[in-house]
């Protein structure tokens, strides 16, 4: 039997309406992990609906210095509307990426923009460094990928773990937001500065 208490703390932890988190609670029979996969997986699927078809022609530029003045970040996030814009959970979302950016120091966005040509370096370096080992071809192609997937990773702002929670990527908590705000948002970029 799913009670209002356990709706509540779902909601809670999850920032998901109480109805979505009734249906969850009521298809993962009770139990409140498989009812947060669920959730999280709806949310994805409603973000990656929106990301698809509308434009973003509002949102904010967010700055951040560091405390030591040494690390600043200015970013651009952006939105469908002025009114999610002016929502103190964007505004949150965006201190939150510029943190991640001073903290991680990302230098693209997405892994669709890092330049072809750096991708193609670097997997040459790898070849090298596994060619003199007597691993069979396919096997070094398969490190050789699995290396260049963690570097891009590494420097893509959306592909890197979340400071505030390891076990998600900035992509996940953009797409959570997107659910829960129920606009499409999206970096549109940033710049670090750091001395």
């Amino acid at each position: 039997m799913i009670n209002a208490i356990d709706v509540q703390k779902l909601r809670q932890k999850t920032g998901s309406s109480m109805m979505e988190c009734k249906k969850a609670l009521t298809e993962a029979n009770g139990d409140e992990g498989k009812a947060i996969e669920i959730l999280k997986k709806k949310g994805e699927k409603v973000a990656e609906s929106k990301i698809l078809s509308r434009e973003t022609k509002s949102g904010l530029i967010d700055a951040y210095v560091h405390g030591n003045a040494k690390v600043g970040v200015l970013l651009e996030l952006d939105c469908e509307t002025d009114f999610v814009a002016r929502n103190e959970e964007f505004k949150e979302l965006s201190h939150l990426l510029c943190l991640q950016i001073a903290a991680m120091a990302p230098k693209y966005v997405g892994v669709d923009q890092v330049p072809q040509e750096m991708i193609e370096e670097d997997r040459r370096i790898f070849r090298e460094q596994f060619a003199s080992t007597n691993k069979p071809a396919q096997m070094i192609e398969q490190i050789v990928e699995g290396k260049i997937k963690k570097q891009n990773e590494e420097v893509c702002l959306l592909t890197q773990p979340f400071i505030k929670d390891q076990d998600k990527r900035v992509a996940d908590v953009i797409n959570q937001a997107i659910a829960k705000l129920g606009e499409k948002i999206t970096v549109k970029h940033f710049v670090r500065y750091a001395i």
